[in-house]
């Protein structure tokens, strides 16, 4: 139990700015261990946004208690994803060779292509979550953060680590650990599924496996295999995928 706890402590502190001291005895299995809690801290993610929400829900119009969300859960994080995601917009958008894109992808400079994949990520989330039901909008957070980080993890257990040497790890990285670790990622982050319909489920898994299946394929033929940035991007394509789907459900109603 112990070390299950230095295990979850690891996985708060990395992918969250959390402060949680000086874990003992850490090392880089460890860290493979904690891919296992990455839903889950999708879920305090989420809670944290849903939390903000719902107070700021009472006194403010949705569009700002939106913001206010949006903004509490990049302060949480430390928009960890979202730098991924505007290094792979860059890296991708302007690299034409493995070697380009690892080159560019460490640059902590932000280009066009970031730029305009950041603006264009964090626009789509607050129109498709203004459009949805606003009573709904606490748990759609949640689950939207917890699922949407099952597929970086399924994406490490499906593909290679991309390092062409050891100057192209700027980071660490969680790697592909046990098939326990795998199951309960999987298994935690699709719990907050239960609170939707089942048609919203069905469109939901099959919208963001398939978007996992197709990025899989792109960023291998790219670049061979995944880095930290890449599983950054993953997760929040998968997060506006998810939002889209439950809002195209709605309306389908």
């Amino acid at each position: 139990m112990k070390n299950e706890l230095k295990i979850f402590l690891t996985a708060l502190s990395f992918y969250t700015r959390v402060p949680v001291g000086n874990i003992k005895g850490w090392s880089e299995r460890m860290l493979n261990k904690s891919t296992r809690y990455f839903p889950f801290i999708g879920i305090l993610v989420g809670g944290v946004g849903a939390l903000v929400f719902t107070v700021f829900n009472l006194y403010l119009p949705v569009s700002m208690a939106v913001i206010l969300s949006m903004v509490s859960t990049i302060l949480f994080t430390g928009a960890f994803h979202e730098d991924g995601f505007a290094d792979f917009c860059d890296g991708f958008g302007g690299g034409y060779t493995p070697e380009k894109i690892l080159l560019i992808m460490k640059d902590s400079r932000i280009g066009t292509y970031g730029s305009i994949g950041l603006i264009s990520i964090l626009g789509a989330k607050f129109i498709t979550l203004m459009h949805t039901d606003a009573m709904r909008i606490p748990i759609i957070l949640i689950a939207g953060h917890a699922f949407s980080r099952v597929f970086p993890v399924l994406l490490i257990y499906t593909s290679e680590y991309a390092r062409l040497d050891a100057s192209s790890k700027t980071k660490p990285v969680g790697k592909a650990d046990s098939l326990f670790s795998l199951l309960f990622a999987v298994l935690i982050g699709s719990a907050p599924l239960i609170f939707f319909g089942w048609h919203e489920i069905i469109i939901v898994v099959a919208l963001l496996m398939s978007t996992s299946f197709f990025f899989r394929n792109y960023i291998t033929r790219k670049l061979g295999g995944y880095t930290g940035d890449v599983l950054g991007a993953l997760q929040q394509l998968c997060e506006v995928g998810f939002y889209l789907a439950i809002l195209a459900c709605e309306n389908c109603l």
